[in-house]
Order: structure tokens, then C-alpha cells, then sequence
């Protein structure tokens, strides 16, 4: 990570899914405005509340997406994933920060601040269009989140969880069986009997504060399954 190139950095996030669905110009301005920042693990990047502020692409690592309604404390919902874009929020709206983002480990994001934002806008009005897009698809995840909180069974539920979080690659998930817990609505004894299962069966690789998912086919399929198991 320490030898992480602004090129390399660039292309992660042209490789993501919104820079990916931008034309050409929008993708350069949007980098070239974007500074490239390291973090340390367990760092809060934004909280519930906060001032309004630009837009974080991570490049490198893992962080926690925490969110809750007003009056309620922030719980894990979601991990953020490599070429993703958040924090678009307080641009479209000019409100406050809705969700908290903190670091599980060390992570390289792009920051592109609210003022380089608003001056993409003063020259091209489009540009609220394109970012609004990446706001669809994070609706698009949270669908999918509440689909899979719908499922009956607590063992798919998790089997959902760790499918979501595989989309971070064939690499070890920093996540503890307490908090993939928190994630699927289930018990921690519920996670610990679903990774032995899920270990026998060949479709991951567990510690107690990490998950590797090795059959990503095979435990999509059976997330998805019909019935109680």
C-alpha cells in the first residue's frame, strides 16, 4: 500500500462502477480535482451530523459503512469497496452528513472537496446529473441489503452478508463474527455454527476477526435458495 501510485490510484477508481458509466470528461475533471489521502485503520473519516463536505472514492482497503435513523446509534450496514464514490450527500442537498464511514484498516481514498464540486457545476450543469447517478447506485445496494434482511433463514442471511462483502475480492474480510452478526440480524453463536458449515462445505476459509470467502458461486447460490434451508 505505501507504494500506491496516483496512476494506479486512478485507475482503481476508473474501473469502479459510477466512473465506469461517466463519459470521458466528466471521469478526468472529477480526478483532477480529487486529492489522494491515506488513512489509518480505525480512523473516522465523517460521522452522523457532520458539516457538510465533498465526495470519498477508496482506492485501497476496507472501511465500515455505519448508519441508523437520528435517534438511534449508527450500526454496520455495509463495507465500502474499491472504486466505489460516497459522501455525495450534503452536494446534493446541502445538508449534513447522513451516514458515518471509518476505516478497518489502512486505506488510500480519493477526496474530491464540496468547492471543486460546486465549480464543476458552475461550468457544467450536467455534473449534478452524474452525481446523482451515484446515488442510484447506492440505492441499488441498500435494495439489495433489505432483500437480504427479508430472508427467513438466519444461515442464508449470513450467507448474504458474506457474498456482499466478497465483492471486496479473493482477499481475507475484516470483519469479526460479532460484527457480520450485527450485519445479518443474527447471534454470534448463529455466525459461528454458519461458518463451520459454510468451512465444511469448502466455501470459505475463517479466523475469528477475518473471512475468506473461496466458493463465491456456491454460497451465492445458496443464499438465494428458496425456503428455511
Amino acid at each position: 500500500m505505501l507504494d500506491l501510485t496516483r496512476e494506479k490510484a486512478e485507475q482503481i477508481m476508473r474501473a469502479g462502477t459510477w466512473l465506469a458509466n461517466m463519459t470521458e470528461p466528466f471521469r478526468t475533471e472529477l480526478l483532477r480535482n480529487a486529492r489522494l489521502q491515506r488513512f489509518a485503520p480505525d480512523q473516522v473519516i465523517y460521522r452522523y451530523g457532520d458539516p457538510t463536505g465533498g465526495m470519498y472514492g477508496l482506492v485501497t482497503g476496507s472501511l465500515t459503512i455505519n448508519s441508523a435513523p437520528p435517534d438511534a446509534v449508527p450500526r454496520l450496514i455495509h463495507l465500502g469497496i474499491p472504486g466505489a464514490w460516497t459522501g455525495e450527500g450534503p452536494f446534493l442537498t446541502g445538508q449534513p452528513r447522513r451516514i458515518e464511514l471509518r476505516t478497518l484498516g489502512d486505506c488510500w481514498m480519493m477526496h474530491v472537496p464540496l468547492d471543486a464540486l460546486e465549480q464543476m457545476t458552475t461550468r457544467d450543469p450536467n455534473v449534478l446529473r452524474a452525481v446523482g447517478l451515484n446515488t442510484v447506485f447506492t440505492v441499488d445496494a441498500l435494495i439489495r441489503i433489505v432483500h437480504d434482511l427479508q430472508k427467513r433463514s438466519v444461515g442464508r442471511r449470513i450467507a448474504s452478508v458474506l457474498q456482499r462483502a466478497g465483492w471486496l475480492g479473493d482477499v481475507p474480510i475484516p470483519l469479526s463474527q460479532s460484527e457480520l452478526g450485527v450485519m445479518a440480524n443474527a447471534s454470534r453463536q448463529q455466525v459461528n455454527m454458519a461458518m463451520r458449515r459454510f468451512a465444511a462445505a469448502g466455501w470459505v476459509d475463517y479466523t475469528y476477526r477475518s473471512v475468506t470467502v473461496t466458493n463465491p458461486h456456491a454460497l451465492g447460490q445458496f443464499s438465494e435458495g428458496d425456503g428455511t434451508e
